[in-house]
């Protein structure tokens, strides 16, 4: 039990750091909210869990396979904001329009036989 509190606990830490570093320096939040942190996070907590590498190693895989829809969000909530959409909204419809993405994603490499 005390693994799955430590995990939070540092999952949480950096949220919280990153959110508090865009706060005063907007680019800097960005850089160090795109570096892949939260899967590092992963493949780690994966890895200490399991210490079964071919599941580690798919995980990575699978992460780098879904990194390109998932940038779609980024495009779309500021556009979203700028149309006039309130916050939540655009939030909202971005990630509706995201998971569609991801969805359709997944059918398109499946068939070119890809695996995720």
């Amino acid at each position: 039990m005390w693994q799955y509190a430590l995990k939070i606990i540092i999952t949480a830490i950096l949220v919280v750091c990153i959110s508090e570093i865009a706060k005063k320096w907007t680019f800097l939040g960005a850089i160090v909210a795109s570096l892949p942190l939260t899967s590092i996070l992963a493949i780690i907590w994966l890895y200490l869990d399991t210490s079964n590498i071919e599941k580690v190693n798919a995980l990575s895989l699978g992460i780098f396979w879904v990194v390109v829809p998932s940038l779609l969000f980024f495009l779309l909530f500021p556009a979203f904001n700028k149309l006039g959409l309130n916050f939540w909204i655009s939030l909202g419809a971005s990630s509706l329009c995201t998971a569609f993405v991801y969805w359709s994603y997944i059918k398109i490499i499946g068939k070119l036989g890809v695996q995720v």
